[in-house]
């Protein structure tokens, strides 16, 4: 891989976080209500609220709080809450992100762990029954909402069968693991307690099931398709008549192009993630970055709104970005387009 390809990559990533962090603040501007006033109450004295917006530094010009957005967004202080305790908004996000990142990767891996193999199965048997169950098992993943879905999984396993934990992140009489990486799982891992990071993935299953649902189904049909294409080439072909192995051809060969295409949905599914997240963190009060910026929106959290914001747009570029490296090395066509 070249590293002009890389670099242009990573400088295209530059320009998204420019417009995301002109944007934001735009409209953080231009939303209706006073957020000082929402804060301090209608009792508020004209004093009290004049020396809060001086503290926030809403009081200056509209250049100077621009600048003051993004040198505070690069060392990740994004100013005080605006509802009580007003505590920092930089250190709510540090709390609550490795939830929302623990939560979105396990239901990414769970998607791809799941997907892929059942692509290729789908491909392998076409128009046989394991196809048939896959294209029923597609077509509800991406039909059914995903809030209906998790409340359908929390009711029948948590509720109903008593299978697993419906809400929280770790039950309440069991202290968590210490704090290394902010994931329950690793953490744990790392602490050597095997009972604790099982205690952490039955409260982490069911949401990720939820989340993992409608990605796990595009994954699956868009694998399949991409192994049908595979099957007709040259390659393909030449291989088998040469009396190569049909796993190794598969999984070896055919799998990796047909996965380059895949990688790019991926990419894309990680706002799917992000979005989503704010609803099944709700559901399932998991102790995320979802759940905290439903409730920013819902006090109008000004600085809460805007750090939120501003995260999960950088989470979702940074991450096209890399897919996008990663699907340049896995097809080398689009590097060399890129050298015309």
């Amino acid at each position: 891989m070249t590293m002009r390809f890389v670099v242009r990559r990573f400088f295209e990533l530059a320009v998204v976080l420019g417009g995301l962090a002109i944007l934001i603040f735009v409209i953080s501007r231009v939303l209706p209500g006073d957020p000082i006033r929402y804060a301090l109450g209608p009792n508020a004295s004209p004093q009290q609220i004049e020396q809060m917006r001086t503290e926030m530094g809403l009081d200056e010009s509209l250049p100077v709080q621009f600048i003051r957005l993004v040198e505070g967004s690069i060392a990740g202080n994004f100013g005080r809450s605006t509802i009580p305790p007003f505590g920092s908004v930089g250190i709510d996000i540090a709390t609550y992100l490795p939830a929302s990142l623990e939560l979105a990767f396990f239901a990414m891996i769970l998607a791809i762990a799941l997907g892929v193999p059942l692509g290729v199965t789908a491909a392998l048997y076409r128009d046989r029954w394991p196809d048939q169950a896959s294209r029923v098992l597609a077509f509800s993943g991406v039909a059914i909402p995903v809030f209906w879905l998790a409340l359908m999984i929390q009711l029948v396993v948590a509720f109903r069968l008593g299978w697993l934990p419906a809400l929280g992140r770790i039950g309440r009489n069991v202290a968590p693991p210490i704090d290394v990486t902010g994931f329950y799982l690793i953490d744990s891992l790392l602490a050597a307690d095997i009972g604790l990071f099982f205690h952490c993935l039955t409260f982490l299953v069911l949401p990720a099931l939820a989340l993992a649902a409608s990605p796990l189904a595009m994954i699956m049909r868009l694998v399949r398709a991409s192994m049908l294409e595979e099957m007709g080439k040259d390659y393909v072909l030449t291989a088998r008549a040469n009396g190569m192995p049909r796993v190794l051809v598969v999984y070896k060969y055919m799998l990796r192009n047909a996965f380059s295409a895949t990688l790019t949905i991926v990419g894309l599914l990680v706002g799917y993630f992000v979005g989503s997240a704010f609803i099944v963190e709700t559901v399932f009060s998991w102790p995320g970055l979802g759940r905290y910026g439903v409730r920013a929106l819902q006090f109008k959290d000004f600085n809460a709104i805007v750090a939120v914001t501003l995260v999960v747009g950088i989470a979702y570029a940074a991450a096209n970005t890399v897919v996008t490296v990663l699907y340049g090395w896995l097809d080398p066509r689009l590097r060399l387009s890129e050298r015309k």
